[in-house]
Parts: structure tokens; sequence; C-alpha cells
């Protein structure tokens, strides 16, 4: 395990403004604001910020203010966020972002946490400053890397887990077959019955799975799963398209008003992380790679807080029942959408130190 900080060299840097002075906005087709996509003058304005007003080096200082390490696991190099807490004794946790965020969205997350335990941030196989898996991407391979991170990297004899989007796949792997998981809190709570033999839903549960399949909202996920390699080709090339693709479903995705309730440098280091990586392509592999098997994680028997956020309000605690055996609290938040740490990480700080109280 090595330690690691992140250095951008300038003439990466002096090629993203040379590209983002000749961005060439398109014409806003007609319809409500956000109906088609992100609208261009929302675009043009965080074009314009990202080329004469963000700062990636000022950025790169505050990420950095983090210790970080990166170490080969099983064929792949890790980068982790690795912030100490304080106090001794104290349960650590990982937590794991999803798509289109990165690390560095995780991060308000482990100031709410306020040093209190130790919190491990690594970033997605493919994802920023993590390497591609050496095998097809899964939920169930990535969380046996960050099982041996947990335990033979760093020494933890138990921790609890915490995900989101593709990172709650893989924290549910986690609590469901690692003996070392000690707990889950769950904002993305699992969909796992709805592919589980044997499990009967019931009406309500059926009726809140097929609210979520928008087809509005999946045409994204299938180019991402069926034409990768022709997405990556535009937008590794274009930081304005980078953005707008990532941006967008920043503001589809969570419960403010567009992008109102972020701050503009925030969706930009997040998308920075994307571009200096140049990982846009690789971070598709969760789509284009993961089996029909990553939904059948074990049933997760350790105790488990849920957290039900905005946009999956109508979420039955009977689903929830049959995906994890221990629930010890099931809470539905009044804000907080997708990226429920980035928008509300106050909440997630809370159930996740109320849970380590209950466990340790």
């Amino acid at each position: 395990m090595q330690p690691f900080r992140i250095d951008v060299p300038i003439d990466v840097l002096d090629d993203l403004h040379r590209r983002l002075a000749a961005t060439v906005l398109p014409e806003k087709t007609p319809g409500p604001d956000w109906s088609n996509g992100i609208p261009p003058e929302v675009l043009g304005a965080l074009v314009d910020r990202w080329r004469d007003g963000y700062d990636w080096q000022e950025a790169e200082r505050l990420l950095n203010r983090f210790e970080q390490v990166r170490v080969t696991i099983d064929g792949c190099q890790v980068h982790a966020v690795v912030a100490r807490g304080r106090a001794t004794g104290r349960l650590p946790i990982v937590v794991t972002h999803g798509w289109p965020y990165s690390f560095a969205s995780m991060l308000p997350l482990v100031d709410a946490l306020g040093g209190e335990l130790d919190v491990v941030v690594p970033s997605l196989p493919g994802y920023g400053f993590s390497s591609v898996l050496p095998t097809a991407f899964s939920s169930e391979a990535v969380a046996d890397r960050w099982d041996a991170l947990m335990t033979t990297e760093l020494g933890y004899d138990r921790y609890l887990t915490y995900g989101e989007d593709v990172g709650a796949g893989v924290s549910d792997w986690l609590a469901g077959a690692h003996p070392a998981a000690a707990g889950i809190v769950a904002s993305h709570a699992s969909f796992s019955a709805r592919s589980r033999p044997g499990i009967e839903l019931d009406d309500a549960e059926r009726a809140f799975l097929a609210s979520v399949g928008s087809s509005a909202e999946s045409g994204y996920a299938h180019q991402q799963g069926t034409r990768p390699d022709t997405l990556a080709a535009a937008l590794i090339d274009s930081p304005s398209g980078l953005l707008a693709w990532i941006a967008e479903k920043v503001a589809a995705w969570s419960d403010g008003d567009g992008l109102a309730s972020f701050d503009p440098d925030d969706i930009l280091t997040n998308v920075s992380v994307y571009w200096v990586t140049r990982s846009i392509g690789t971070s598709f592999r969760a789509y284009s790679e993961a089996p029909a098997s990553d939904d059948l994680h074990p049933t997760i028997e350790v105790p488990s807080s849920i957290l039900i956020q905005t946009h999956e309000g109508a979420y039955p605690r009977s689903l929830a029942e049959k995906s994890y055996s221990d629930i010890r609290s099931f809470e539905r938040l009044q804000h907080g959408g997708h990226f429920t740490a980035w928008e509300n990480p106050a909440a997630i700080a809370s159930a996740i130190l109320a849970l380590e109280e209950a466990v340790r």
C-alpha cells in the first residue's frame, strides 16, 4: 500500500482550457426547461465557470487534505481516502460512491461524521484513480476487494458499510457475504427481492418496482450498457459533453430545483475527476459487464439501518424485510435524493453513528 496525492500535470489542465474555450453549445429544443436534457444556458454558465473561475489546483488542495492510498488487490489498483477518526475502539466504515459521481462527492459525509470514526472512501474500479478490474465488473467482485482493503490492507477486524447507486450493490454484497461487515446503512435499499427465486411480491411492492423503471430516465443506462465505446468516444474528447452528460443526471436525480441546491464548483470537481483521469468510458463497465446475478446478493443478516431517499419515497418496508433480516431502523428522508450523502450528509452521518453505537 502506497501513499497517494493527486497531482494533475499542467499540460492536462492547459488542454482542458483550450477545449473549453472552443465549446460549441447546441440550440435549445422547444419545451419546458430540463425536459430535453440540460438547458444550453445552464450548460454554458457551467462551462464559463469551468474555464474562467473554477480552480482545479485549489480543488486538488482540498482533496489532498485527506490521507489517500493506492494498493493493488487481486489485479486491481484501488485508490482510497482513509480519514482517520479521533476516537479509539470505534468501528470504521467503508463508503462507496456510484455513477455518475466519484469519491470526491462522498467527502461531505466524511466531514459530517466529524472525525468520530475512521472512514474509508475507495474509488470504484474504472472510476477516477482506481484501475479497471481484470475481470468483468460485478458488485460481488468489488466487494471482495473492499473486504480485503478493510481487513488485510488496513487491519480492521470489523467494519460498517454504506453505498449508493453502483456502490449500494457493493455494500449489500459486503454485508451479505463477508463476516467482517458488522452492519449496513442503506439509502439505496436493495431491490434484490424482485429477482430472488421463491420470493413472492405483494401488490404494493410490485407497484413500487414498476414506478422506478421509468423509460424517460433509463436511456442513459441503455446507451452505457449497449454502446459504451461509442458514447465514451464523444465524452472523453469533449469536456462540455462530459459536463452535460453528468450534470443532467445530477439535476434529474437530486431532489432540488435543477442544480440550484449544489455548489457549481462541487459539480465541476466531480466532472473534473472523470476528465483528468479519462475514466468516463471505463466507468460504463458497471453497466455493460455486470451480470444479472449482481442483484442476487445473500440475505443480509447483520444489523441494518434503512433510509429511504426521496426518489424512492414509496419503497415499502416489507420489500426491505425481504433482503434485510435485522432492520434496526427504517426512516423516510424528507431531503436527499439519489445523491443522498452529497445532498444530506448530516442525515446519513447520524444514521451511521447510531448504528455504530448499537453494534460496536
